[in-house]
């Protein structure tokens, strides 16, 4: 906030804030006045009417402030115009009243009828004003007991005016010289509860309630010292009006100043009150003690009195019980909410421990499940299973397709299970099963499960086969649920790397193996930085000529205590430590510089193409492309020579793979699908994937079905792969019949152990700079 409009708001607040005490201080004058002139009787009655006409006029000054604030809403401006208006006419009858009262010679309480007319015209604008607030939305049940509150204030506040006032309207008339006065009061007193009966039930809008309050309170207040004039009929110098005129002034002229300092701001939510009402009782009470006082002095008077006490007492019945009937009806509201609420909390309940796509248990159930059996201490069996090739099926078929199997197979599962144990589903496409049976019975009913997934599932327009890959662990005392879900876990990626299709049951010596796998897993995060791993080249040659065409470089890590690791043993842990990603650009890297090399000093004579494996994780990498781009621009190779190759399943299991590969081929490296005829979809790729060279799988070529069903898909495959304008290359050639065999069926590339096994840079040059060399080992 700027310090200019600090000032400037400070400066305003001291606009209403003299007024405002000038306001207070003529009350505190009056009342001063007022006290004093019952004791001394005063020389000049006058002095004690003048504060009347300028209090009224300080209060219609703080309502025109507040007309002129924009940023009040229409009917809150609309309502301070109308009171500001009142408060004209209040001025009119103060100066009125005045000249009844000390105008003549002889000073008196009469009240003409000019000053009745003002008094109650000011009075009907104030009450026109509150009714056009809007109210409160309400319930009919609302409305009629706002309607018999209203009842019970107005004959309470009938009966108190007529206690004190209007009882000995004769001895006033007397004094004044008209009953009119009387009836200003009567009204005066009705209307001022009305407003207060307007305000407390009925609301007011976007007024602020506080303004409201004050006025409310105010008439009231007013109106008492109003009743007060026939205990001053013996003293016709002082009237209840020097004291009721101005404190009405006063409560306009603060409740101005609150709506002033509230502005433009919301009022705050009305709360439902939650506490009994008082005002029916606090009515009978008042009425029954001035039932009592009036005593039997006056027959007409506690005739009144009776039958006011009496209509109260009805008015409270009909309240009690309309006021029953709504808490009848709010009961079986509320039965009705918790009968909805219990059934929403079974359904949380169900929701929070099944499967919300197969409607099995899930994790949280299991474990719930496995806890209670492991507190029973009898034995059980713990049953994981994972479904062979799952994302597969979602990449090439959808989500879709791959929901309904989950489904499917979820059903036939639990059907097989039953009654004999609990099924939930991981999640993804892991299921468990906690059994309560022998060894035995779970071994028969595990291959049972292996049979029943084997069956093609009929998903409409598609009928797939799967497998899938099971591991079992018992339970040991002392057991935690995680613990048997781990060594399950363990015990069924044993069975996925043994082939899937199979269970396994866990055996300690998988944990020992897990433990040397972490080891070496961690081994081989080091291998990069200190050395250990360096490359080899297996030559890729001609089958007509026999000559060294070109060559596939091939990591291998020597470690320092283990010595060689096969590679069938460390690419997979580099698979799941992430590390393959740094390995994969490093051989990258170190066979782009080496091919290059070659191509400066060889030219023609160096080899034509440098074949290098890449990994699903670098396929998947978004910066895959560029990182390429980048090696290829600082070892300057011939772009042309060099060969990337893929497997099927890095290309299925990557969502980048054909976009990945689209843009490696602009690059110029040519593309090359791996052990082609071992995954699934072979042949689709060829269609979807801009494929260069197929490297036929060594199980087709050199495999225990060589000469049979592989020499009859080689044969084929040759055909159709020159049709397509594919190279292609025969992997794993061992013997001189089996190059032999595939010359004759069209290849004219091959590699294996008969060509040469994975050497080192030097000894690979030295093999292709042999001019028609032809090598076997």
């Amino acid at each position: 906030m700027t310090d200019e409009v600090v000032r400037r708001r400070v400066g305003f607040r001291r606009s209403w804030d003299w007024p405002l005490f000038a306001t207070a201080a003529l009350v505190a004058f009056n009342v001063v006045w007022l006290a004093v002139g019952l004791a001394v009787p005063w020389g000049h009655p006058v002095v004690g009417w003048l504060p009347l006409p300028v209090t009224a006029l300080l209060a219609g000054y703080a309502c025109w402030q507040v007309t002129r604030q924009s940023a009040l809403d229409a009917g809150t401006r609309r309502f301070w115009r109308q009171l500001r208006g009142a408060c004209g006419l209040f001025i009119a009858g103060t100066i009125a009243n005045t000249v009844d009262a000390v105008g003549s010679r002889v000073p008196s309480q009469r009240v003409g009828p000019v000053t009745l007319t003002l008094y109650l015209l000011m009075v009907g604008v104030v009450m026109w004003a509150l009714l056009r607030l809007p109210s409160w939305q309400r319930s009919r049940s609302d409305w009629i007991r706002f309607g018999l509150d209203a009842c019970m204030v107005l004959i309470t506040v009938a009966a108190i005016v007529w206690h004190f006032s209007l009882r000995d309207h004769q001895q006033w008339v007397t004094q004044t010289g008209s009953a009119w006065a009387m009836l200003s009061l009567a009204v005066v007193g009705f209307l001022s509860m009305a407003s207060f009966v307007k305000v407390a039930f009925a609301g007011a809008g976007r007024l602020d309630r506080r303004s409201l309050h004050i006025l409310a309170v105010g008439s009231a207040i007013s109106a008492a010292f109003g009743s007060l004039s026939p205990f001053l009929v013996s003293r016709p110098y002082l009237s209840s009006s020097l004291i009721a005129v101005p404190v009405a002034a006063l409560s306009i002229h603060l409740a101005a100043v609150r709506q002033l300092r509230a502005g433009a701001s919301m009022p705050a939510p009305r709360r439902r009150s939650r506490r009994v009402s008082t005002i029916p009782y606090l009515s009978v009470a008042a009425t029954d003690g001035l039932l009592l006082a009036t005593g039997s002095v006056d027959p007409t008077e506690t005739a009144i009195m009776e039958v006011a006490a009496v209509t109260l007492t009805f008015l409270v019945i009909v309240r009690q019980i309309i006021a029953l009937r709504d808490n009848h009806q709010l009961l079986a509201t509320v039965d009705a909410q918790l009968a909805d609420l219990r059934r929403y909390q079974e359904q949380l309940e169900y929701q929070a421990t099944h499967d919300s796509l197969t409607t099995a248990g899930n994790r949280a159930l299991l474990e719930q499940h496995v806890e209670q059996l492991l507190a029973d201490g009898q034995p059980f069996h713990l049953v994981l299973l994972d479904v062979d090739d799952f994302k597969t099926v979602n990449d090439r078929l959808g989500h879709g397709v791959g929901d309904a199997l989950l489904t499917l197979l979820s059903t036939r599962l639990t059907t097989i299970v039953g009654d004999l144990g609990m099924v939930a589903r991981l999640g993804g496409d892991e299921f468990a099963a906690a059994l309560r049976t022998d060894a035995t019975s779970v071994e028969v009913l595990v291959d049972d499960i292996l049979a029943a997934i084997r069956e093609p599932a009929d998903l409409g327009p598609h009928t797939l086969k799967t497998a899938t890959s099971i591991g079992i662990a018992t339970s040991w005392v002392g057991d935690t649920p995680k613990e048997l879900l781990r060594r399950a876990d363990v015990a069924m990626y044993t069975a996925k790397a043994a082939g899937g299709d199979r269970r396994h049951w866990f055996d300690p010596a998988m944990d020992r193996a897990a433990d040397e796998n972490a080891r070496l897993s961690a081994d081989l995060r080091n291998a990069l930085p200190t050395g250990q791993i360096f490359a080899l080249y297996q030559p890729i040659v001609d089958l007509a000529t026999g000559e060294t065409i070109g060559g596939e470089v091939l990591m291998r890590w020597r470690h320092p205590d283990r010595g060689l690791v096969p590679p069938d043993v460390f690419i997979p842990l580099a698979e799941q430590n992430g590390c393959i990603t740094e390995l994969g650009y490093w051989v990258l890297q170190q066979s782009c510089q080496q091919a290059a090399d070659w191509q400066r000093r060889y030219r023609d004579r160096a080899p034509s193409k440098i074949s290098v494996n890449v990994s699903a994780r670098q396929l998947a990498d978004r910066h895959f492309v560029d990182n390429v781009e980048t090696i290829l621009r600082e070892t300057d190779v011939d772009a042309s020579q060099l060969v990337l190759e893929v497997t099927e399943t890095a290309v299925l299991t990557t969502d980048l793979a054909a976009e990945q590969l689209g843009r490696l081929k602009q690059l110029g490296p040519r593309i090359a699908l791996d052990d082609f005829g071992t995954g699934h979809s072979s042949l689709s790729l060829l269609l979807t994937c801009p494929v260069d060279v197929l490297k036929v799988d060594k199980s087709f070529v050199s495999g225990a079905a060589a000469d049979g069903a592989g020499a009859i898909i080689t044969k084929n495959l040759a055909g159709f792969i020159t049709d397509f304008g594919i190279e292609a290359v025969a992997e794993g050639v061992e013997t001189t019949a089996q190059a032999d065999r595939l010359r004759q069926a069209g290849y004219r590339l091959a590699q294996g152990f008969l060509y040469g096994r994975p050497m080192p840079a030097a000894d690979f040059e030295e093999l292709f700079t042999r001019v028609g060399a032809h090598t076997s080992t």
